[in-house]
């Protein structure tokens, strides 16, 4: 009888992992070509239109977790998910290639991705993130989208008329393709956290750590798959873009809107070791960007390093 609860445990957290990454690879492409269609550059597109894409993953996970388990749930994958962005996603792609930052990146969206580290510690240290707290990080949001509007205003209205007539046009598999991956992305973390949180509750594991881990990563496999992919093809910004944009979106908008559904409690030791890891990984990353405005395969190295360290503090 357990092994058979077992057996159904793994299948479904393998079916909830590859419809999440089905699903958010079918979203990417279809919207990064919508957007490359109008003339979004790479690494815009990797801050704004991936970027979100490719957060569904822990917006569905954190809010369905949320409903029908704990509020652990979604507060671990979304610290566990950013740590991840930084440490395994943006570590690998050094690893594979060095990655060189963008200066629009670094200048317009790391000090968005610093805020919304910082607003999420401060407005969780009391123990809760309820409704007010969701209307401050959502405001920020706003922000950070009418920024980054701008930005692309600007960009657009400097583009030539042979540029344009050498972009490509907008089709209709493109949407077929979000609105599928969409699809998928419900139905994989339904599957996801069913069959992450029995399987590892049914071996003592606790809620938190469920989300900080197996959730998590498995919520980040979508950035890791587009960076890779991106890294192996040289082109660095869309990396980097991707890994600073998701870690704005999980804070902002998934939190933002988790708060409304079901004010989050969260615990001393979320306080003492998740949220201080955070703003650590945070800001290593922020230094080792500054220092050589690139990724090198060392950076990455230590990046990895430092993951898996902090996946190693978590057993219990």
């Amino acid at each position: 009888m357990v092994l058979g609860s077992t057996v159904t445990e793994l299948v479904l957290l393998g079916a909830g992992v590859g419809l999440l990454y089905a699903g958010a690879e079918l979203l990417v492409a279809g919207a990064r070509d919508l957007a490359l269609a109008v003339g979004l550059k790479a690494s815009t597109v990797g801050v704004t239109v991936v970027a979100f894409a490719t957060t569904a993953p822990e917006l569905f996970v954190a809010i369905l977790g949320a409903l029908t388990v704990s509020t652990d749930i979604g507060l671990g994958a979304i610290v566990g998910s950013n740590v991840a962005n930084v440490g395994l996603v943006l570590g690998t792609a050094a690893l594979i290639r060095p990655l060189e930052v963008p200066v629009t990146v670094f200048r317009r969206d790391v000090p968005f991705m610093i805020l919304a580290a910082l607003l999420l510690v401060g407005l969780g240290w009391n123990g809760r993130i309820g409704p007010l707290e969701g209307v401050v990080l959502l405001a920020v949001l706003v922000a950070f989208t009418a920024v980054v509007l701008r930005s692309v205003q600007r960009t657009q209205a400097g583009i030539s008329a042979a540029e344009r007539d050498g972009m490509p046009d907008a089709k209709a598999r493109d949407a077929v393709a979000v609105i599928g991956g969409i699809v998928a992305l419900v139905v994989g973390s339904r599957w996801l956290i069913e069959g992450g949180r029995d399987l590892l509750a049914a071996a003592g594991f606790s809620d938190l750590f469920i989300g900080l881990t197996v959730l998590a990563v498995g919520t980040s496999l979508p950035e890791l798959a587009a960076s890779v992919v991106a890294a192996v093809r040289g082109e660095a910004s869309f990396s980097v873009g991707n890994v600073v944009g998701s870690n704005i979106y999980n804070v902002l908008a998934v939190i933002g809107l988790l708060a409304f559904v079901s004010p989050i409690d969260v615990s001393p030791g979320v306080r003492s070791f998740e949220f201080p890891a955070l703003i650590a990984f945070t800001f290593l990353l922020v230094g080792l960007m500054y220092r050589g405005k690139q990724l090198t395969r060392v950076d990455g190295a230590v990046l990895v390093v430092a993951y898996v360290s902090f996946v190693y503090l978590l057993l219990p």
